[in-house]
């Protein structure tokens, strides 16, 4: 199974070795799904949106193209766009902030989950029809606000967007959302542990 794994954050995706004023638990989390899937023999394409320079921002351009039915103008979204057709699964891995995911998540949505590509509309009850061969996503998010609290005063926000708001709603099946709560306040050992477990969980995915 080929599985594009998606990592969004600053430091990027090779800040996951604990090197002080530059790791990220986000890009850690990645690596070990990575090395999970690797254990399982899947093929993984790792995407690292902040190296890449990916712009989020949707230009006139592109919209204009993008209501025509025309290739983006964005040789970087094309090259994601192919990327994402080929894979079996995604993989989204992004720091939760101001209660959803970073702008450039944001941007890879609008911009490469796209119509004509992604998905195509329908006529009916199932107003979109996903056209790519994805039997799944799997969502990994590190955030500072309690899970409770995620849960009850901001009713998973980020679940409805991008699980249920997005993907479902073009028909992919199979969501799964890992969420790390205060990862911040956790000790050493917990992550350790916490990661041991997101490549046990990768390492078992079909």
């Amino acid at each position: 199974m080929r599985v594009m794994v998606i990592v969004d954050h600053p430091y990027g995706a090779d800040s996951w070795d604990n090197t002080p004023h530059h790791r990220s638990f986000t890009a850690a989390l990645a690596h070990a799904a990575c090395q999970g899937l690797t254990q399982a023999g899947h093929e993984v394409d790792l995407v690292d949106l902040h190296a890449d320079g990916f712009n989020p921002v949707m230009s006139a351009q592109e919209l204009s193209t993008w209501r025509k039915g025309d290739a983006s103008c964005d040789p970087l979204t094309v090259s994601y766009q192919q990327r994402l057709l080929a894979a079996d699964h995604l993989v989204f891995a992004f720091p939760i902030w101001w209660e959803a995911m970073p702008a450039t998540t944001k941007g890879f949505i609008d911009k490469v989950v796209a119509k004509g590509v992604a998905y195509r509309p329908t006529k009916g009850l199932n107003p979109m029809v996903h056209t790519t061969k994805l039997t799944g996503v799997t969502m990994i998010t590190v955030m500072a606000t309690p899970g409770l609290v995620y849960r009850m005063r901001y009713g998973s926000a980020i679940k409805k967007i991008l699980l249920k708001g997005t993907f479902a709603k073009i028909g992919v099946r199979n969501l799964t959302w890992l969420s790390q709560a205060g990862a911040e306040r956790k000790s050493a050992q917990k992550r350790h542990q916490i990661l041991d477990k997101v490549q046990t969980h990768f390492s078992h995915l079909r």
